[in-house]
C-alpha cells in the first residue's frame, strides 16, 4: 500500500505583544484573518503579552519556523510596551534606535530561515488614550507610564525600519488618528484594542494579506464535488 502524502496548510505567524495575543479573542482582528483564510491556510498566534522587541528577538528562533509548512506571510507587530517610558516602566521599556535596530534585526533573521521580503508585514503600536491608561495604571498602583507622543515617536521609527528593510508596514498609531477622528473607540482601556480596533486592524492588515494569499488553493475538495461512490478517488488525489 502506497504511503499517503500529507496535506500541508501554509502558514500566517502574528508574533507580537499582548495586542496579537488577544488577537484571538471573540471579535479579535486574528480571528477574523483566520475565518477569511478557512480552507487555504493556518494562521497561527505567537502573540507574547508584556513583551518587546529585545525580548522578542532573543524567542525568535524559538518560534519560527514552526514546521516545514510554507510561509505566507509573517506579523511582526510590536512598540507598545518598548514605549513604556524608562522611569515610570523600565522593565519593559526599549530606547528608540534599539526598538529600530530590534526589528531590523527580526526581519534579518526572518531572511536567514527563508522568509522573503515580500512576505513580511510590521504593524506600528496604535495610538494610547493617556486618560483611560491612566486609571488602568492606578488601579495596578502606578503612575501613567506611557505618552501618545512617545508611542508616536516608536510608530514612526517603525515605518521607516521597516522601509529601510523593503517590508510593509501598516501604520495604525496615524491611520487611526487621521484627520482627527476620536480614535478612543478603537481602544478598550486606552492601550488595547476594542472590537471596533480589532475590526479596524484587521480590514486594514487584509488589504495588505489579500494580494499574498490570493493564489492559495481551497483545500480538499468541496464536498459537492466528493464522488459519493468512491470518495476515495476525490480525497486521496493530489
Amino acid at each position: 500500500m502506497s504511503t499517503l502524502k500529507k496535506v500541508i496548510w501554509p502558514q500566517i505567524i502574528l508574533f507580537g505583544d499582548s495586542i496579537t495575543q488577544f488577537a484571538f479573542q471573540a471579535n479579535g482582528w486574528g480571528s477574523e484573518i483566520s475565518h477569511k483564510l478557512a480552507r487555504k491556510c493556518d494562521v497561527v498566534n505567537r502573540g507574547l503579552s508584556g513583551y518587546n522587541t529585545r525580548w522578542a528577538k532573543i524567542v525568535l528562533p524559538r518560534i519560527v519556523p514552526i514546521s516545514d509548512a510554507p510561509l505566507a506571510a509573517v506579523t511582526v507587530f510590536f512598540g507598545a510596551n518598548d514605549c513604556a517610558l524608562e522611569d515610570k516602566n523600565p522593565a519593559q521599556h526599549v530606547p528608540l534606535q534599539e526598538f529600530t535596530d530590534n526589528l531590523k534585526d527580526i526581519v534579518k533573521y526572518l531572511l536567514s530561515v527563508g522568509v522573503s521580503n515580500d512576505k513580511i508585514i510590521f504593524i506600528t503600536p496604535p495610538p494610547l488614550q493617556e486618560a483611560a491608561w491612566e486609571k488602568e495604571c492606578l488601579l495596578k498602583g502606578s503612575a501613567l507610564n506611557r505618552l501618545n507622543s512617545v508611542a508616536g515617536q516608536y510608530a514612526q521609527a517603525c515605518v521607516q525600519a521597516a522601509g529601510q528593510s523593503g517590508v510593509d508596514v501598516l501604520d495604525l498609531w496615524t491611520l487611526m488618528q487621521k484627520d482627527g477622528q476620536d480614535f478612543s473607540v478603537y481602544l478598550s482601556d486606552g492601550l488595547h484594542l476594542s472590537d471596533k480596533g480589532n475590526q479596524f486592524v484587521a480590514e486594514h492588515l487584509w488589504t495588505l494579506l489579500e494580494r499574498r494569499v490570493t493564489d492559495l488553493p481551497f483545500i480538499l475538495p468541496y464536498w459537492g464535488d466528493v464522488d459519493p461512490k468512491c470518495p476515495e478517488s476525490s480525497l486521496l488525489c493530489d
